[in-house]
């Protein structure tokens, strides 16, 4: 079965989702212009076809959509096709997923509860390239004191802060001042 993909709308703007035969393979992040959305799907999962959502799918959906409109959700029950992402990854966006709305973790934390401290670095690169933002919530993991941190999304930290922020996680902010 080849990949598809479908555009859904959120209160952020549209967001994408690409799935195969073994659950979601992608996800997009919600940006204000569709056709971005589309566009970077297709660049992710050439030959993609776009089509309506199975019944599964369509459930994942809707539970982002919720999630992004700041009613409590999990996403847990989200079958995600993970054969395209190595081991150590797979580790940390099963531990990131523990992490329930509202709440945050440290990278160190991830790497501590891996069981080993010094990966905090790693587990911040395997989120960087987590495909399937929100269902892993990477958004939920801070660098350490609890600063934001990177976040490779459209929009960087500043959307990593409107997510936290729907989900009432209780995080301070202040933006970087350009020089």
């Amino acid at each position: 079965m080849s990949v598809q993909i479908a555009l859904f709308e959120t209160p952020l703007g549209p967001g994408g989702v690409a799935w195969g035969e073994n659950g979601i393979v992608g996800i997009q992040l919600p940006e204000l212009n569709a056709a971005n959305i589309r566009a970077s799907l297709k660049r992710r999962f050439p030959g993609a076809i776009e089509s309506e959502p199975n019944h599964e799918v369509a459930a994942a959906i809707a539970e982002m959509q919720s999630l992004l409109r700041g009613e409590p959700c999990t996403l847990s029950a989200v079958r995600l096709d993970m054969q395209r992402v190595p081991e150590f990854a797979q580790q940390v966006y099963a531990v990131a997923r523990t992490v329930r709305p509202g709440e945050t973790v440290t990278y160190g934390g991830i790497a501590k509860r891996l069981g080993d401290p010094l990966l905090a670095r790693d587990v911040g690169q395997a989120l960087a390239r987590n495909p399937f933002p929100i269902v892993v919530p990477c958004h939920r993991v801070l660098a350490a004191g609890g600063k934001l941190g990177g976040f490779s999304a459209a929009g960087g930290v500043e959307t990593k802060q409107r997510l936290l922020a729907i989900e009432r996680a209780n995080v301070s902010w202040q933006p970087r001042l350009e020089v």
